[in-house]
């Protein structure tokens, strides 16, 4: 009797845990439930206006990280739109190889003006050549998110 007992505890404790291990966490934990897609998350960036800011949490892909510390990373929102993703109080990174992986990301949306100083850092950190960064001479309007905690798919 007592063998069952612990086989069944050992089953639910195997299947609980089970359960976290489809992602990796990074920075708060945060949950999977109430997730926008990409997609919609790209429509409340369209209506967005500079100074607004939105608590969300939204799936992407990952299209690109930081090449040195994975200190930023873009997010596909589709139709070739993407989210510039940096992460609260620089208190957390991604893994260099995170290119392509399947994030769900829990912060603060906004849109911002990205200066040339800023867009010329993130190109050099990007691997761009001097002559990629050199052509970058205007500030441009980013979706913006402020990442809080990441959950990555395994």
């Amino acid at each position: 009797m007592k063998f069952k007992i612990a086989l069944i505890i050992s089953l639910i404790a195997i299947t609980a845990c089970k359960k976290g291990e489809n992602y990796a966490s990074f920075g708060n934990k945060i949950t999977t439930d109430n997730v926008i897609t990409n997609t919609e998350m790209a429509e409340i960036f369209k209506n967005l206006q500079m100074g607004d800011t939105l608590e969300v949490k939204f799936n992407a892909t990952i299209n690109q990280v930081c090449k040195k510390k994975g200190c930023w990373m873009k997010l596909d929102l589709g139709d070739g739109q993407e989210s510039m993703v940096t992460f609260k109080d620089y208190g957390f990174f991604m893994p260099l190889n995170a290119a392509n992986r399947e994030v769900i990301v829990n912060g603060k949306a906004f849109v911002k003006e990205t200066t040339v100083e800023e867009l010329r850092h993130f190109a050099k950190d990007a691997g761009k050549s001097e002559k990629e960064i050199d052509s970058i001479t205007q500030p441009k309007y980013t979706y913006a998110f402020e990442a809080d905690g990441v959950l990555m798919k395994k």
